[in-house]
C-alpha cells in the first residue's frame, strides 16, 4: 500500500482577529445596518478566532479586476507552495529531483501553466515529471487529491508522489454582494496551503499508509455548493442544504466503506473531517454518531486558520500526522457537486 511519507502545511502571511477582519469587510459588502448585524452575528458564531489572508486586510478595499486578483493568486499561490513543498520534501528526506507525479488543486485561482508547472523549474523538478492539475473539486480536493495520488502509486510502487493544494479564498472576495451565502462565506475562509510527499509500496520511507478510497457523488445537489464565474470572478454558493447530504448519504457510505475492511465507526481512532463550518462539523458527528471530542482536531483548525477549502483537511491531516502505533483513521471531505471523498488510513505498528 502507499504511504504518506510528509505534510507540510503554510498559512498566507497576514493574521487577523475574525472581529478584525469582520469590521474590514462589512462595509465593503453592505450599507445597510440590518444586513450588517446579519453579517456580523454569523461572522461571531462561526467558531473561527483568527484567520490568514493573501494581502494586508485594508489592501481588499481597492481589489480591482479579476484579472488583478488572479495575477495575485499566481504570484503567492506559486510562493506559498514552493515553501510547502520545500518543507515536505525536507521532512521525507527527498529532493525535487526524487519526485515522478504530481497533483494539483485549487479552486480560487486559475493559471495556465498551472502552478505546479510555474514550479518544476524554480524548485529542480525533473523535466519528466508526471503532473496533473485539476480545478473544481473545491474543498474535497484535499481528499480526493490524497486518493489520486494513491491510485498512481499503486501502479508504480518504486515512485513518489506529490499532491499540491493553495487556497486564496479572500481574493475570491464579492464587494456590494449581500447575500447570505456571502455573509458566510466572508466569515469562514481563510488562506494557506499544503504539501504532501507519497511514495509507492516498494519505497524506503516510513508513514501512515493508505488503506482504501470511496468516492461518491451525490445527484440533484449541484446548487448545494460551488461558484458562479461572473464579471468579477468567482461569486459563492453555499446553502443550508450540506447539512442534509451529510445526515443523509454519510451513515451509510462511512458504514459500507468501512464494512469493506471489517470494520465499524467504533473503531475509527483517528477522525480527520474537513472543517467546512460548525453546522458541516455538527453534521458529521450527529450522522456518523460519533464522541463530542471526535473531531476535535477539525474543530481547533477551524478555530485557528478557518476552512481553508482544499487545503484545510491536508492541514488537519498535518496536526494528526504522528499517531500511536496501529491506529486506524478516517479522512473525508465534501465539496462541489456534491461530492465526497473518503481515505482510510493506518498507522504502522
Amino acid at each position: 500500500m502507499p504511504r504518506i511519507a510528509a505534510v507540510a502545511p503554510v498559512l498566507a502571511a497576514h493574521r487577523y482577529t475574525q472581529s478584525e477582519i469582520t469590521n474590514e469587510l462589512a462595509p465593503l459588502i453592505t450599507s445597510q445596518a440590518s444586513h450588517r448585524a446579519v453579517m456580523e452575528r454569523l461572522h461571531a458564531s462561526s467558531g473561527i478566532g483568527t484567520r490568514h489572508t493573501a494581502l494586508p486586510l485594508e489592501r481588499y478595499r481597492d481589489l480591482g479586476t479579476f484579472r488583478e486578483s488572479n495575477d495575485i493568486f499566481i504570484r503567492i499561490a506559486t510562493d506559498l507552495l514552493e515553501e510547502a513543498l520545500t518543507n515536505a520534501l525536507d521532512a521525507a528526506g527527498m529532493v525535487a529531483a526524487d519526485i515522478d507525479y504530481i497533483m494539483f488543486t485549487s479552486v480560487t485561482g486559475i493559471a495556465a501553466p498551472s502552478i505546479d508547472g510555474l514550479l518544476v523549474s524554480r524548485l529542480g523538478l525533473r523535466p519528466d515529471v508526471k503532473r496533473l492539475p485539476s480545478y473544481g473539486l473545491g474543498c474535497v480536493g484535499g481528499a480526493a487529491g490524497l486518493a489520486r495520488v494513491n491510485d498512481y502509486l499503486i501502479g508504480h510502487p518504486n515512485d513518489v508522489g506529490v499532491l499540491l493544494s493553495v487556497e486564496l479564498c479572500s481574493l475570491t472576495l464579492q464587494r456590494a454582494d449581500s447575500t447570505m451565502a456571502n455573509f458566510v462565506a466572508t466569515g469562514l475562509f481563510g488562506d494557506g496551503a499544503a504539501a504532501v510527499v507519497m511514495v509507492g509500496d516498494h519505497r524506503p520511507e516510513p508513514g501512515p499508509s493508505i488503506v482504501d478510497t470511496n468516492s461518491f457523488f451525490y445527484p440533484d445537489s449541484e446548487d448545494v455548493i460551488g461558484f458562479n464565474v461572473g464579471g468579477t470572478g468567482f461569486e459563492i454558493v453555499l446553502t443550508a442544504g450540506v447539512a442534509e447530504v451529510i445526515s443523509t448519504h454519510f451513515p451509510g457510505n462511512a458504514a459500507s466503506f468501512l464494512e469493506r475492511h471489517e470494520l465499524t465507526v467504533p473503531q475509527v481512532d483517528v477522525w480527520l473531517a474537513h472543517p467546512g463550518g460548525p453546522r458541516v462539523l455538527e453534521a458529521f458527528t450527529a450522522a456518523l454518531d460519533l464522541p463530542e471530542d471526535a473531531l476535535a482536531l477539525s474543530y481547533r483548525s477551524l478555530a485557528a486558520v478557518g476552512n481553508l477549502s482544499s487545503s484545510a483537511v491536508l492541514h488537519i491531516l498535518a496536526d494528526g500526522f504522528s499517531q500511536p502505533a496501529a491506529s486506524v483513521g478516517l479522512l473525508f471531505a465534501l465539496g462541489p457537486g456534491v461530492s465526497a471523498e473518503f481515505v482510510l488510513l493506518r498507522w504502522p505498528d
